[in-house]
């Protein structure tokens, strides 16, 4: 297994990191702006959600058609695309805040148009990986990925709450700067990210749908997706009602920020010892411990909602997390034809998280209803049976370990 120093070496993938990671802290903090402005222009808690809302639909209605066009262009010029969509488009709500123009139709079309930039980037950059990491050394690739996330998440929202404080339109200008250092990153890779050509170009719907088939036709790939989005569901509906009742215990919102300030530490930490993890576990086994994981640390919540209870249990539970991304992500990325990575990865991120909307739904409905401590428990007894699914899954259970990885292995369990 690949040491994150020796990846360092690979010059490329740095590049592509560090022009990412710089990136993803600006969004960061243009999400914590957005519902911000948008609630100061309008006095309207609903408008405000409507921004990010926004962004969310961009990002959903974008996934699967970009997975097509990824297979089809060259990645970096879409990633190059996205990102220099991203210099304009929250370059033009820095200039509207200055000339104190700033208006919600304009922040709701800017979220939405970067949601469905997301939506191009993120297949493109997940193609690239595969072109610029050896199989090898993908999990610690993508372990490096799952830190970059948890470090834009830890600092992300201290720095855009700082810059707000200064002038509202701070944050965009900051994240318009992000993006250039994305684009000027990109222009750096000196790998060849155009995609494997394979006979006559199909149709456009003829692709997405072989890329559907190709995730539907296999069992690892159908429960790890329905584990996915069903886990996604739940665990984020578990933590939304802990906020609801911090917010019902008169909790300040300082208190009740250090909770995601123990989620961001216990993701980095998870993050560095990811790869160790990965390399001394088979995947599948590895993948069925992390499902597992998920269900002790939310059991104390039953009992209690205090910031520190919620703290210690998020931080817990991000330990492991990012050693199954990568892990699973990873074994994904090696499994899947070159030609159709773009495609499977706009699938698996689509599918992933097209229920993720209703766990605030989820969570406020049991709430309500049957009060905090019912509710905690049995969206914790829904986690556990998620873990079942995992475990029984022969499928998910028998992936080998990194070394013994093959495309074969995949195919050879097609339905």
């Amino acid at each position: 297994m690949t040491s994150y120093r020796t990846l360092a070496r690979n010059h490329d993938f740095t590049v592509l990191w560090i022009g990412e990671t710089i990136s993803t802290l600006g969004s960061r903090m243009s999400m914590l702006a957005f519902p911000l402005v948008a609630y100061a222009i309008s006095g309207s808690t609903l408008t405000a959600a409507w921004t990010e809302a926004a962004h969310l639909v961009g990002l959903s209605a974008t996934l699967l058609p970009a997975g097509v066009v990824v297979d089809r262009f060259d990645r970096r010029r879409l990633m190059v695309l996205a990102s220099g969509s991203g210099v304009l488009l929250y370059g033009s709500l820095a200039v509207a805040g200055i000339l104190g123009s700033l208006t919600i139709a304009h922040l709701v079309l800017v979220a939405l148009l970067t949601g469905a930039g997301a939506g191009v980037f993120g297949p493109a950059q997940t193609s690239a990986i595969r072109s610029v990491v050896p199989r090898e050394d993908l999990p610690t690739a993508l372990s490096q990925n799952q830190a970059r996330e948890h470090v834009a998440g830890l600092l992300g929202a201290p720095i855009g709450g700082a810059l707000y404080a200064l002038a509202r339109w701070l944050p965009f200008a900051v994240d318009a700067v992000s993006f250039a250092v994305s684009c000027f990153t990109l222009s750096r890779i000196r790998t060849d990210l155009a995609p494997t050509r394979r006979g006559a170009r199909s149709r456009l719907r003829t692709d997405l749908v072989e890329g559907l088939r190709f995730v539907a036709q296999r069992p690892f790939f159908r429960v790890m997706l329905s584990w996915a989005a069903l886990a996604n569901l739940v665990t984020n509906a578990i933590f939304f009602v802990a906020l609801l009742r911090m917010i019902q215990d008169g909790h300040g919102p300082a208190r009740i920020g250090l909770t995601e300030t123990a989620a961001g530490l216990g993701g980095i930490l998870g993050a560095v010892v990811a790869p160790f993890l990965i390399d001394r576990l088979a995947t599948g086994r590895l993948t069925v411990l992390v499902a597992w994981a998920l269900v002790p640390p939310t059991i104390p919540l039953i009992w209690w909602s205090t910031p520190l209870a919620v703290g210690v249990s998020l931080f817990v539970l991000m330990l492991l997390n990012p050693a199954g991304n990568a892990g699973i992500g990873a074994y994904r990325i090696a499994v899947t034809p070159a030609d159709l990575q773009g495609r499977v990865a706009a699938t698996s991120q689509f599918l992933a998280m097209s229920v993720m909307p209703l766990s605030p739904v989820l969570g406020g409905l049991l709430l309500e209803t049957y009060g905090g401590a019912v509710a905690i428990a049995a969206l914790t007894a829904a986690s556990a049976g998620l873990a079942v699914l995992l475990t029984v899954s022969r499928s998910v259970r028998t992936v080998p370990h990194p070394r013994h990885w093959s495309a074969t292995n995949e195919l050879a369990t097609a339905a």
